[in-house]
């Protein structure tokens, strides 16, 4: 009863929706063939990468979708930022530096978004890798052990994945991003 007095009003009423699409993106990120097998780095940019493409891969399956899908992908979207915001204080940025953080980490977003999204419409591997070596690892892609060409096909297949799945499936938070190992 008590705890029912300290509830925000007008808290968001898909809240347990949003944590479950969330939950499906991060355990995708989370996915250890990424870091061990195609040589993303486990760091904490590392991690952001590949939570990051994730997200995209998501956002790119609802952004023609209906009104009420596209307002879950959002409030996805404000959680994805909200848990880096968390991360960065975290790693023991103070709160001066951390809307610093924050505006490049969301330009590095939204900068790798459109060249992702162009090589997913066309289903252009050999674009989408390109895309990836620039932005995972630049300078060092052609020499490390980083492959961007499984990390490409494995993305063009969630997003046939996702394709597959009605917006009635999706706005229950049953979002299936395939088993990166399987893919390659």
């Amino acid at each position: 009863m008590i705890v029912s007095l300290f509830r925000r009003k007008g808290q968001n009423a898909n809240r347990i929706i949003v944590d479950r699409v969330f939950r499906h993106v991060v355990d995708a990120a989370r996915q250890p063939v990424l870091y061990a097998d195609w040589g993303i780095p486990d760091t904490p940019l590392g991690r952001y990468e590949s939570l990051g493409l994730h997200m995209i891969v998501l956002l790119h399956r609802t952004r023609d979708s209906s009104e009420p899908l596209q307002a879950l992908a959002q409030d996805v979207l404000d959680e994805f930022f909200k848990d880096v915001d968390h991360s960065i204080r975290e790693l023991g940025v103070g709160d001066v530096g951390v809307p610093k953080r924050m505006k490049k980490l969301a330009r590095m977003f939204y900068g790798r978004m459109g060249p992702y999204w162009e090589a997913m419409d066309a289903g252009d591997a050999g674009a989408l890798a390109a895309a990836l070596g620039r932005n995972i690892m630049p300078g060092d892609a052609a020499t490390a052990d980083f492959r961007a060409d499984a990390i490409a096909r494995y993305m063009l297949a969630a997003v046939k994945a996702l394709a597959a799945r009605d917006d009635a499936t999706l706005l229950t938070g049953d979002v299936a991003f395939p088993d990166a190992g399987a893919v390659a």
